[in-house]
């Protein structure tokens, strides 16, 4: 029998000592209980944080320095000993790795068991580690006080061969510490009000300890990195493949498992993959050397002309290809009555929620926000929110009419400020808007009016952020941004926006969800920055077919295949001309790069460092 404490932490980004610490109040914390864990799995990079960029280099580690650190700290919190399997950015022998420390604390057999380094390391999307650390080369599971385990990393398990390798070495119990940033608010049969990575996860754990007859823990970051939210919920999967036990989500724990190793036994005797793979992967390997050995020697094959047959066939092929109808996309065919767009509004209410504690109290040390109310159905969404997630007295609405604004406007700013008791200012900027127009000198027409009334808004955020001490609150959703359809460095300029991810029709399910007056949540959208004007007036399409043509754009289909789904290609046209002219205001400013240490370049580090 193993007791077992999974710990799912929050640590602060960079802040080594500061993390450390709080791991010696978690062993006085465990130490405490009737039955203190004999183990304590921790995530990856739990005492750093895990995107770090060009900072790995000034957080990492040694192993040695590593356990002499835990060492102290749990001597300090009179916990008894006990083992810990933890991740951290680690330097050795001149290299950095990102890696998983096994070690036992305390006692007469007190030291280091393994280190593992992580194999796999994601470079694609949100993910840039092969820039920034290098590749471990081994999977090895190792001897412990109570049995055999085995480490891997995150991205090391999604690799089938990782998890085989290490229950063929014999391990009785694979450890993965993970940082891995939620994705997916859509629901499907499986995610129970979990973000869709973390069903995806739950499925791998349980297949893994499934086919091999092992027990796999999970050890999950929680929190949020730069606006990437890692969700928790911490697994521990028996050897059956069943769920044990599952940590909660956007919440710091630890999870106490008690672990039988006599179930592995009735595990393989029931269902014995590993005694078979065990049999026949020599002769499985010895095969697939055998494959590429005739590959590298090769067999000349006829060329097209040599084999008129084959010649007939590759054109009739190419013929078929050519004049295929296309097909609309896989996720479509496969689910031609599902919303693609739609949302689990319970689940992205609360990680929302819990962005804007994390972003502004925890990472920011604000109390308070302001937030320019506009009437519209983004800024009241977003007051909504952030109400439940600060409090009505720490947040602040601000109206800031211009003379042509719409009286109906500023009535539904008003409503949410009413609906919500929250405080308020009012701000009339239109003498400051027509004082630097009349500097300016000349006709100002109405789209340059528009820009100086939405920096002008602004200005009067951000200095109201200054004098109530309280943080601006961006307001911008995920169709505008990617339209372009915002005032640069004007209504993208708050460094905090919950719904920046959010398409409109997105926006306005949850904004239903939530309770935002149905007057405002139905009223056309509109900028309100000239008389008549609405957004979708200005697109010359729906926000409906707007939001579904660019959510497969997004994930790479062409218009061919859109156009299959019934959009017509004027649409995906409109809607791709607008996407790519506009790249260049969702960047920073372009700098001439002329050095090797040119910010944002070489000099890489994250919003939250």
């Amino acid at each position: 029998m193993l007791r077992l404490a999974i710990a799912q932490v929050r640590p602060h980004k960079g802040a080594y000592e500061e993390n450390l610490c709080r791991f010696g109040a978690l062993f006085r914390e465990v130490g405490s209980w009737p039955e203190p864990p004999e183990l304590v799995v921790a995530p990856e990079t739990a005492l750093t944080g895990y995107f770090l960029e060009g900072g790995v280099r000034e957080l990492a580690i040694s192993g040695d320095q590593l356990f002499a650190d835990l060492s102290r700290q749990h001597s300090d919190s009179g916990a008894p000993s006990l083992d810990v399997a933890i991740g951290f950015y680690e330097v050795h022998g001149n290299r950095l790795y990102n890696s998983g420390l096994y070690a036992t604390l305390g006692g007469p057999d007190a030291g280091i068991r393994h280190i593992h380094r992580k194999i796999f390391l994601p470079t694609y999307g949100v993910f840039d580690e092969e820039r920034f650390v290098e590749a471990g080369r081994s999977v090895q599971a190792f001897d412990t006080r109570w049995g055999r385990a085995a480490m891997l990393i995150c991205e090391d398990a999604w690799h089938s061969f990782t998890p085989m390798l290490a229950a063929l070495d014999g391990a009785q119990l694979i450890i993965i510490p993970s940082a891995s940033p939620a994705r997916g608010v859509i629901t499907t049969d499986d995610t129970a009000g979990r973000p869709v990575s973390l069903a995806r996860w739950s499925r791998l754990v349980q297949d893994i300890a499934g086919e091999h007859g092992v027990y796999v823990a999970l050890a999950q970051l929680v929190g949020f990195e730069g606006g990437k939210a890692f969700p928790g919920g911490s697994i521990l999967a028996g050897p059956r493949g069943d769920i044990l036990t599952q940590g909660p989500i956007f919440e710091e724990a630890i999870i106490p498992a008690l672990i039988d190793f006599e179930e592995i036994t009735r595990a393989r005797a029931d269902l014995p993959l590993l005694a078979d793979l065990e049999m026949r992967l020599p002769h499985l390997l010895g095969s697939l050397h055998t494959a590429r050995k005739e590959k590298v020697v090769g067999v000349r094959r006829a060329s097209p002309e040599e084999d008129p047959d084959r010649a007939i066939g590759k054109g009739a092929a190419r013929a078929r290809a050519t004049h295929a109808s296309p097909l609309p996309p896989l996720a479509a065919r496969f689910n031609p009555g599902q919303d693609p767009l739609a949302i689990d509004p319970e689940l992205t209410q609360r990680w929302l929620v819990e962005f804007i504690r994390d972003e502004v109290q925890r990472r920011r040390k604000f109390e308070k926000v302001v937030i320019g109310l506009s009437g519209g159905v983004d800024s009241s969404l977003v007051a909504f929110l952030a109400v439940e997630a600060l409090g009505a007295a720490n947040v602040t609405g601000i109206r800031m009419p211009y003379r042509s604004s719409s009286a109906e406007s500023l009535a539904h700013a008003q409503l949410v400020i009413d609906a919500l008791g929250i405080p308020s200012r009012t701000v009339e900027i239109s003498a400051a808007v027509d004082a630097l127009a009349g500097a300016i000198g000349g006709e100002v027409e109405p789209a340059r009016l528009g820009n100086i009334m939405a920096r002008t808004r602004m200005i009067t955020l951000f200095d109201l952020s200054a004098a109530l001490r309280a943080l601006p609150l961006g307001t911008g959703n995920k169709t505008e941004r990617l339209f372009g359809y915002f005032t640069w460095h004007a209504d993208d300029s708050p460094p905090v926006n919950p719904i920046g991810d959010l398409f409109k029709t997105q926006v306005w399910a949850l904004a239903r969800h939530l309770g935002v007056p149905d007057v405002i949540v139905s009223k056309p959208a509109s900028a309100d920055l000239i008389k008549g004007q609405t957004d979708e007036g200005d697109f010359g399409i729906s926000y409906p077919r707007a939001d579904a043509i660019l959510h497969w754009i997004l994930l790479g289909y062409r218009s061919p295949e859109i156009a299959a789904l019934g959009f017509d290609e004027a649409e995906i046209k409109l809607v791709r001309q607008r996407l790519d002219s506009t790249h260049w205001k969702r960047r920073l400013p372009t700098v001439a790069m002329l050095s090797g240490t040119a910010i944002g370049e070489y000099y890489l580090r994250p919003v939250d460092y």
